[in-house]
C-alpha cells in the first residue's frame, strides 16, 4: 500500500531585512550588495575629480599658452590628444576581450569595417569635436581663464536648444528660466571684459576670443546632441565609439594641421615648443573626457552641476593667484548668475520626478524591481550626458551584429 510522504507545514516566505532607515532601496547598487557608505564616497570622489578636471584643463592651457619662449602649435596638441585617446580606448577594448588579440581584431573588423556606414556617421561629430578643440586654444589664448570658464557655460544653452530642435526634448519652465539667467550672466561677464576689466597682454584679442568661445559652444552643443543620438539605441560601448571618434579625429586633425600650420610644422618640427606643461595639457585633454565618462557614473545631475559651479570658482581663484586676474563687482555678479543658472538647470526635471515616483511605487511592492508591466514601454533613461531621450534605433545594424563590446 502506497502512502503519501509526510510533509511539514509550508515554509513562511522569506523577506529580506530592511536596511537601517525603515525602507528598502531598489537601486542597482543596493541590488548588487554595495555598501551605501562606499557609494557615497564614490560620489564625492567623482565630484572632486570633475571639479579638478574642469578647472585644470582650462588653467593648464592658459598657462602653457602664456609661458615666455617658443609657443607650441595648438594643432599638433589636438592631434596628439586624439592619438592618445584612441590608444587608450584600444587598450580598454583589448582588456574587455581578456587579452585575446584574435577576438579584438575580429570585433574591430566587424564594428569598424563591416559596419562602415555606422562608422562613417561618427565622422560628423568627430569633425566638429576637432574644430572645437582647436577653437578652445584660440579662445583661451585671448581670454582670461576665469572669463573663458564662465562664458563657456553657454554650451549648456546651445545643447538645450539643439536637444529641443533635433530630439524633440521638452524643457521645464525652471530650465528655460535658468537658461535665460545663464545668458544674462555671460552677457554681464563679457560686458565687464569689453570694458577693460584689468590689465591685458598686448597679444590678446578679446573679440577673437569671444568669437572662438561662442563657435566652440555652438559646435559642442550640436556635436553632443548628434553623438547622443548615435549612442541611443546602440549596444556599442563608449570605448568603441571613442576609438572611432579618435580615428576620425586624428585624420581630420592632421588635415587641419596641414592646412593651418603645415609649413611652420614642417620647418620647425611636430613637437616644437613642447614642454612638460604642454604635455600636461595634452594628457589632460586626452584622458579628461574618458575619465569624466567613467566618474559621472557615480555622480547625479545635481552633483555634476555643483562640480561645474565649483570649477568656475576654482578657476577664478587660481587666475587671481597665477595670472593676476582682477575680480570686480560686475564680474562677480555675472559669474554668480552663471553659477546659479548651472545649479538650477541641473535640478531634477519633471520626468525624473515621475520616474522617482514610479520607482518608489515599485519598491513598495518588492525590492529590486527591474521588470516593466507587460504592454508598457520602459521609462526613459536619465544620465548625466544623455538626458531623458526616447531610444531610437539609430544604428540598427550595430544592434544586431556587434556583441560583447
Amino acid at each position: 500500500m502506497l502512502t503519501k510522504p509526510l510533509q511539514g507545514p509550508p515554509a513562511p516566505p522569506v523577506t529580506p531585512t530592511p536596511p537601517p532607515g525603515g525602507h528598502q532601496s531598489d537601486s542597482p547598487e543596493s541590488c548588487a550588495g554595495l555598501v551605501p557608505l562606499a557609494h557615497r564616497r564614490l560620489k564625492y570622489i567623482s565630484l572632486a575629480v570633475l571639479v579638478v578636471q574642469n578647472a585644470s584643463l582650462i588653467l593648464s592651457i592658459r598657462y602653457a599658452r602664456t609661458l615666455p619662449g617658443d609657443r607650441f602649435f595648438a594643432t599638433t596638441a589636438v592631434v596628439m590628444a586624439e592619438v592618445l585617446k584612441g590608444l587608450t580606448c584600444l587598450l580598454l577594448l583589448f582588456a574587455q576581450k581578456r587579452g585575446n588579440v584574435k577576438h579584438l581584431i575580429l570585433f574591430l573588423h566587424e564594428a569598424v569595417l563591416v559596419q562602415y556606414v555606422d562608422t562613417l556617421k561618427l565622422a560628423v561629430p568627430s569633425l566638429i569635436y576637432t574644430l572645437q578643440n582647436n577653437l578652445q586654444y584660440v579662445a583661451i589664448s585671448n581670454l582670461p581663464a576665469a572669463t573663458f570658464q564662465v562664458t563657456y557655460q553657454l554650451k549648456i544653452l546651445t545643447t538645450a536648444l539643439f536637444s529641443v530642435l533635433m530630439l524633440n526634448r521638452s524643457l521645464s519652465r525652471l530650465q528655460w528660466a535658468s537658461l535665460l539667467l545663464l545668458f544674462t550672466g555671460v552677457a554681464i561677464v563679457q560686458a565687464q571684459q569689453a570694458g577693460g576689466g584689468g590689465p591685458r597682454p598686448l597679444d590678446q584679442n578679446p573679440g577673437a576670443g569671444l568669437a572662438a568661445v561662442v563657435a566652440s559652444c555652438l559646435s559642442s552643443g550640436f556635436a553632443g546632441v548628434y553623438f547622443e543620438k548615435i549612442l541611443k539605441g546602440s549596444s556599442g560601448s563608449v570605448w568603441l565609439r571613442n576609438l572611432q571618434l579618435g580615428l576620425f579625429g586624428t585624420a581630420l586633425g592632421l588635415v587641419g594641421l596641414w592646412w593651418a600650420e603645415g609649413t611652420a610644422v614642417a620647418s620647425r618640427g611636430f613637437f616644437f615648443g613642447y614642454t612638460p606643461a604642454v604635455w600636461g595639457v595634452v594628457l589632460n585633454q586626452a584622458f579628461g573626457g574618458l575619465l569624466v565618462a567613467v566618474v559621472v557614473k557615480y555622480a547625479d545631475n545635481i552633483l555634476k552641476g555643483f562640480a561645474t559651479s565649483l570649477s568656475i570658482v576654482l578657476s577664478t581663484v587660481a587666475s587671481i593667484r597665477l595670472f593676476g586676474f582682477h575680480v570686480d563687482p560686475l564680474f562677480a555678479l555675472g559669474a554668480g548668475l552663471v553659477i546659479g543658472a548651472v545649479y538650477l538647470y541641473s535640478l531634477p526635471r519633471g520626468a525624473a520626478k515621475a520616474i522617482a515616483a514610479a520607482s518608489a511605487s515599485a519598491s513598495a511592492s518588492g525590492p529590486c524591481v527591474h521588470q516593466q508591466p507587460p504592454g508598457q514601454p520602459p521609462p526613459p533613461q536619465l544620465s548625466s550626458h544623455r538626458g531623458d531621450l526616447i531610444t531610437e534605433p539609430f544604428l540598427p545594424k550595430l544592434l544586431t551584429k556587434v556583441k560583447g563590446s
